[in-house]
């Protein structure tokens, strides 16, 4: 009923209306056909999300010192996993070195690194980023860049400073979730028991 109301409504609004004839009316099919700049332009934007896939920001970061411990730790993580983690007690699997990397490269590498860790079934290793104590134009930029990008990766599940025999607060331990093909595995083998 109410869209009736509002037909009748409109119908007695328009009554007297003439419509406008001849050249005066727009033509509203080609009014929003994007022009050949316009398209190349949105061909060249699409072809560059394609080639970048990183979705890592370098924009605001919230500063750490060059001697600060850095941790994270997703809900779910036991505590005696996250225990041993911090100890550096669990084989380290895989390590990437950022030491004299500019922070669009160190942004790069840690993610493909991630990435290929993953998928290749590497659960925990060693990420090298230097406490930047005499970084430029803060001190400690990459650590702290490293320290919000590892907590944005999703099968990043926890972190920790390393110890001291492994670079200490210029380098951190990670530890990695299972990927789907370990996960079946897992699957598999618990339902043979």
């Amino acid at each position: 009923m109410k869209d009736r109301d509002e037909f009748e409504l409109f119908r007695r609004e328009m009554t007297g209306v003439t419509p406008l004839a001849g050249a005066d009316v727009a033509d509203v099919k080609t009014a929003f056909t994007p022009t050949l700049a316009q398209l190349e332009r949105r061909k060249a934007a699409e072809a560059q999300l394609e080639e970048d896939i990183n979705f890592l920001s370098t924009e605001y970061v919230e500063l750490v010192e060059p001697l600060d411990l850095i941790s994270f730790q997703r809900n779910g993580v036991q505590h005696g996993v996250y225990k041993r983690l911090r100890l550096g007690q669990y084989p380290i699997e895989a390590s990437l070195n950022l030491h004299e990397h500019t922070l669009k490269q160190a942004r790069q590498a840690l993610f493909e690194f991630v990435q290929d860790c993953h998928r290749s079934g590497v659960r925990s290793g060693l990420i090298i980023h230097g406490q930047g104590k005499h970084s430029k134009p803060h001190p400690a930029l990459i650590k702290s860049y490293v320290n919000k990008w590892l907590r944005e990766l999703e099968p990043v599940m926890a972190f920790h400073s390393a110890q001291r025999h492994h670079g200490g607060t210029g380098a951190v331990y990670i530890m990695l979730r299972k990927n789907a093909e370990q996960k079946q595995l897992n699957r598999e083998r618990h339902q043979r028991r």
